[in-house]
């Protein structure tokens, strides 16, 4: 091995080293700035990876290869079965409906042949994973109505990819040599229905050794408890079985996906999933930074036009057929406008279809480095296309449907008004509900609202940002209001909103961290609770009382902490914006508390303090 490759490996490493946290720190998602390293480093910008890079290129490949094996090992059938309408009804509707719209409007403005055409309609019509799991989880729409639609067709178009990678070889002219000597395979020199068998037995073998031998073999490598053995035998599984699936002439990637599935359901998967993942992702990165190396910017200069309208126009395609689909299964206006925009985009497997397809030779390069700009350009201009639904359309078409549900009078006034009613605000709601008190429920998600209605609850169906529907809940008579909305935005824009219009309220309010906590703070908002610090404490309370300490002393140990740090948060929240001067704080006030706590644990309390640990209670009442 030359020096070269080393060389290569450098750059793509460093660039990948300082273009990601970039993409974070702009709220991109990993996969933009594996691109953008591509891109800087690749031919047309900086020059420092030419088509030497080759050899990376293959290496990185093998990271497709393990990404499918770990979504066969995430497929989990009783999770699959459960989701089955939603996973193959909207998912095929969405893959099928918008690659034929697709197909069908390149054919008749465009002169590509049908093959070219149906790879890069297949292509477009896969969404990003990363980009809209990521997405669904920073704006906290993960439990809703469109966060489990869109997570149902990102799986579908995932197990997608292996027929799609399947069949695009079949697609070859059969008089293309080189095509054919691509497609060589050891079983290629025998009749079409041997082959056909040969491959169904492979197929059938790698599921049953999966189940009488790979398991086994795991379990006696388990029990020497050496992790890299482990991690070697992951390895072993994912190469030998890719490899035996080119050797029938099929996808290496679709005998990574089968191995991930035989294991799905056994005690290893959790582990193997932790043993492959940073293979998975170191090399996945690589595959995309090679990919944004390749984008040929010189043909995109010269025809920018046709780059920016086709990318517009599959866009529009890819909305309106997911906005029809939302229509099908009922979704309202304001989860539908987010499922359609957050799909609208095409994604990473899209590179990896084209990369396929070039290898091929069924997409000319210079086609295939516009399709791969234009994918590029989609995924990067998701976040853009959520903040303009947002700002400018779901006001006027999403809130359509929100008025005609106000007719929902609010007939109750109570002393206490929650507002956000997910499974952070529904358990406060059940304990006063258990403990006699009655609270004026307010929701903004309009299928989350039928669903607690069928499970008989009474809920209102409202946004609590307006003023108007505060007035209806009666606010002015109230005397707790308890925001446990799931964004933290619009939790804060609440406050505000009762902060200014409702003074005399005494607002309990949801806080999922210390940023969150910092800007309530600013709103003169007394009692914050922090998801992350209540959890976190009860967990080390129960750690020390496992660990020897008695049950009392580490619970008030536990409640002092808490006092200890809501009070040094509001000295913190005043100087956040002084980095120096915020460390500094941030080092002294950690420094206090552990000193404030080592004394309170040589105060002598009471000895009935015995009475909290269970064993000596026990003990107590045998005597």
């Amino acid at each position: 091995m030359d020096n070269g490759f080393f060389i290569q490996a450098i750059i793509y490493l460093t660039s990948a080293i300082v273009c990601v946290p970039i993409a974070k720190k702009l709220g991109l998602s990993s996969i933009l700035g594996y691109l953008f390293a591509g891109i800087f480093i690749g031919p047309f910008v900086l020059g420092f990876i030419g088509n030497e890079g080759e050899d990376i290129m293959h290496f990185a490949e093998f990271g497709v290869v393990m990404m499918l094996f770990l979504i066969g090992l995430e497929l989990d059938p009783y999770k699959f079965w459960k989701m089955r309408k939603f996973i193959l009804g909207m998912g095929s509707m969405q893959l099928l409906g918008s690659a034929f719209v697709i197909f069908i409007l390149c054919q008749l403005f465009l002169d590509w042949s049908w093959q070219t055409t149906v790879v890069i309609a297949l292509a477009l019509s896969l969404s990003s994973t990363a980009i809209v799991l990521q997405t669904l989880k920073e704006k906290g729409l993960s439990q809703t109505s469109m966060g489990r639609a869109s997570f149902a067709v990102l799986l579908f178009q995932d197990i997608a990819v292996i027929p799609i990678l399947a069949i695009i070889p079949l697609m070859i002219s059969g008089s293309n040599v080189e095509a054919e000597n691509l497609h060589s395979s050891l079983i290629s020199d025998f009749d079409a229905w041997i082959q056909t068998l040969i491959v169904a037995a492979t197929i059938i073998a790698v599921y049953f050794s999966g189940r009488l031998l790979v398991i086994p073999v795991l379990r006696m490598v388990a029990k020497t408890r050496l992790q890299e053995l482990f991690t070697a035998s992951a390895l072993l599984l994912v190469v030998a079985v890719s490899y035996l699936m080119q050797l029938v002439g099929l996808s290496p990637a679709l005998g990574a996906f089968l191995a991930g599935v035989v294991l799905a359901n056994s005690e290893f998967r959790h582990e193997l999933e932790g043993d492959i993942a940073p293979f998975k992702g170191l090399l996945l990165g690589l595959f995309f930074i090679g990919v944004g190396a390749s984008i040929n910017f010189k043909l995109i200069i010269e025809n920018p036009i046709f780059i920016l309208v086709f990318g517009a126009i599959f866009t529009a395609v890819k909305f309106f057929v997911l906005f029809g689909i939302g229509k099908f299964y009922k979704k309202s206006n304001d989860q539908n406008l987010l499922f359609s925009f957050g799909l609208s985009q095409a994604g990473e497997f899209g590179f990896v279809i084209l990369s396929f397809s070039m290898q091929l030779n069924i997409l000319p390069n210079i086609l295939a480095n516009q399709m791969m700009a234009i994918i590029a350009l989609s995924m990067l201009s998701t976040p853009f296309l959520l903040l303009i639904n947002e700002k400018w359309i779901d006001p006027f078409f999403g809130v359509k449907e929100k008025e005609d549900r106000k007719q929902d009078e609010i007939d109750e006034h109570n002393e206490v008004i929650i507002a956000g009613f997910g499974h952070f605000g529904s358990t406060i709601g059940r304990l006063l509900k258990a403990n006699g008190v009655k609270a004026t429920i307010l929701d903004h998600d309009s299928d989350r609202v039928d669903l607690l209605r069928k499970m008989g609850f009474k809920v209102y169906y409202g946004d609590a940002t307006r003023l108007e529907l505060l007035k209806a809940a009666g606010a002015e008579d109230a005397k707790i209001f308890i925001a446990a909305i799931d964004n933290p935005e619009v939790n804060l824009s609440v406050v505000e909103i009762l902060r200014k219009h409702f003074p005399h309220l005494n607002i309990l309010t949801r806080a999922r961290n210390r940023v969150d906590a910092y800007e309530l703070i600013d709103h003169g908002v007394d009692k914050i609770y922090r998801e992350t610090l209540y959890t976190a404490v009860h967990l080390g309370v129960d750690a020390l009382t496992q660990l020897g300490h008695r049950k009392y002393s580490a619970t008030r140990q536990g409640q002092r902490f808490i006092k200890y740090d809501e009070a040094a948060i509001r000295k913190l929240a005043a100087k956040r914006h002084d980095k120096m001067a915020y460390l500094a704080t941030v080092k002294d006030e950690i420094e206090m508390q552990e000193q404030l706590l080592k004394s309170d644990m040589l105060i002598n309390f009471s000895a009935s303090d015995h009475a909290w640990d269970s064993e000596h209670l026990k003990k107590q009442i045998s005597e």
